[in-house]
């Protein structure tokens, strides 16, 4: 990602591995992973039973520059909407009911702390 150091681009990619697995044993299935176009990208999309979920995951090491939800701001969540909507279009898949989640990665020392906010927004 243009502006990150590889620092950052290896934290980000740990926290979507973390969250990958947090919502494959919460029963999710992924469908998506790192979903590109040239409006943005979309972290993970998995069902979660009738419900697609669009997740957004945010990874920190501290909250120095804030937590890691607070940093999914309106201007993200609207990219979001737009970017699901895009990749609903592209694939031609039908979901009665889409669901925005965010997934907040905190990596403090031991294991990490995953909370998954299911309709953050």
């Amino acid at each position: 990602m243009p502006g990150m150091s590889r620092h950052n681009q290896s934290v980000g990619a740990y926290g979507e591995r973390c969250a990958l697995r947090h919502l494959i044993t919460a029963g999710l299935r992924p469908v998506a992973r790192n979903w590109r176009c040239p409006h943005g990208e979309i972290d993970i999309i998995a069902w979660d039973g009738p419900v697609l979920a669009i997740c957004e995951v945010k990874t920190r090491r501290t909250d120095t520059f804030g937590t890691p939800t607070a940093a999914v701001t309106g201007t993200k969540a609207r990219r979001l909407r737009l970017l699901a909507a895009r990749w609903l279009a592209e694939t031609g898949t039908r979901a009665d009911e889409v669901r925005f989640d965010v997934l907040s990665i905190r990596l403090t020392g031991g294991p990490p702390h995953v909370e998954h906010l299911k309709g953050a927004f």
